[in-house]
């Protein structure tokens, strides 16, 4: 591993609230300095980053990284690392009973650094795809939601394991029977173990709040730190009302007390327009994430930087946008003495990436198109110093994508479940 500089780059860092062209100083695989070079005479071999954004490498709250293990992973050296990804959070792919995996095939035999979001049901998503149309999935039976074999997973695996994860849907809970007590097993295990919980919240019977019964609500019941993830998905239980287009009250509630927002893209889960009216309203998102999985890779999601480049377009500033990746993910996992930005003595994650001008269309879930005249490109990544190879050429646009799109949300509006 050897020292080096990155030279002439405009370095954005919101940890550090820096924002400005800098040189970035590596020494052993870590930050160690920004600005000017360290003391100490040394031969530094240089990296020209000229014309490029430098950031700290960029963090993906939310894949699906349990590859060959269930049906939604993917590499994520291929398909995260490659892409300028060097941390990513596994949303829920195991359960205390198949967390071992995950650790052993994929965290330690990876580049990319691999945390984990714990699901409460105890096989994970060994056996579910996504939630569409077909009922079954993994809260079908209540005797796999685990409390105690969660909490003890969490607290054997503090290192990797950062959170829980739950998925509130009718058709994974026994057409709806479980989803409240699955919610309910879930809270415990996170204020059990002082984690956040990430909820997937689509399609679901649990509305938004405020209870009027006493029922579990979501966002209601989510406290400070909870991620809702999903959260500019089109289909019933959207945080925009049908009928009046504005946020639910309990969203814009639970953001005031801090309940983490978190774009989840994935197959079916962003619309532009929903994302589109909540940045005109100023309601951002906390965090940008993929929800990369088997079927989002190749479209509509593509990787972070595709993202990224989403949400740029659909008006959130730059520097807001390079916080959805860096500190605030590093934050909301815990991590934020580790990974998410370049202050000195840090690990030397980082993510080189050039805001080119394109004329482009980008489709959404529902396979709508936005033609976008900004797009991230990464040219660079370093995990601890080293530098891994990223592809060079974009997969986005995919006409095909933008088509299967189109079928899928048509034939989920026939059936109802889709907002329209």
């Amino acid at each position: 591993m050897h020292d080096f500089v990155i030279r002439n780059g405009r370095v954005i860092d919101p940890a550090l609230q820096i924002n400005q062209v800098a040189d970035v100083y590596v020494t052993n695989g870590r930050i160690s300095r920004v600005g000017s070079p360290p003391e100490g005479s040394r031969i530094w071999s240089s990296v020209d980053a000229s014309g490029c954004i430098v950031t700290p490498g960029l963090i993906d709250l939310h894949v699906h990284a349990y590859e060959h293990a269930t049906p939604l992973g993917v590499n994520v050296d291929r398909m995260c690392l490659a892409r300028g990804v060097t941390t990513v959070v596994d949303a829920g792919s195991s359960g205390s009973a198949t967390f071992p995996g995950l650790r052993k095939f994929i965290a330690e035999s990876s580049k990319t650094r691999v945390l984990s979001f714990l699901h409460i049901a105890q096989h994970g998503l060994a056996s579910a795809g996504c939630v569409m149309k077909d009922a079954g999935g993994e809260c079908d039976s209540l005797n796999v939601l685990r409390v105690d074999e969660c909490t003890k997973a969490i607290n054997d695996n503090r290192d990797m394991i950062v959170g829980v994860k739950l998925r509130l849907a009718v058709p994974i809970s026994d057409n709806g029977k479980n989803e409240e007590e699955a919610y309910r097993r879930a809270l415990q295990a996170a204020k059990t173990c002082k984690v956040p919980l990430m909820v997937h919240h689509a399609i679901s019977s649990i509305g938004h709040g405020p209870s009027t019964a006493g029922e579990l609500t979501c966002p209601g019941d989510l406290g400070q730190g909870d991620i809702y993830t999903h959260c500019f998905h089109g289909h019933q239980s959207s945080i925009l009302n049908e009928a009046t287009g504005e946020i639910d009250p309990s969203c814009i509630e639970a953001k005031k007390r801090g309940v983490l927002f978190d774009v989840g893209h994935g197959q079916g889960s962003f619309s532009w327009s929903v994302a589109e009216k909540c940045v005109a309203k100023n309601f951002l998102p906390d965090t940008i994430s993929t929800d990369l999985h088997t079927g989002s890779m190749y479209g509509p999601a593509y990787d972070l930087p595709c993202v990224m480049t989403k949400m740029l377009h659909a008006g959130m500033a730059l520097e807001d946008v390079i916080a959805a990746v860096t500190s605030t993910p590093a934050r909301a996992v815990g991590k934020q003495h580790e990974i998410g930005q370049l202050g000195e003595g840090f690990t030397a994650d980082i993510t080189i990436l050039k805001l080119e001008d394109v004329v482009e269309n980008l489709e959404d879930c529902a396979g709508e198109v936005r033609t976008i005249t900004k797009a991230f490109k990464p040219v660079a990544v370093y995990v601890g110093g080293e530098e891994y190879p990223v592809v060079a050429e974009r997969s986005w646009p995919n006409l095909t994508s933008q088509q299967v799109c189109q079928a899928r949300m048509e034939q989920m509006r026939a059936e109802d479940v889709l907002v329209k």
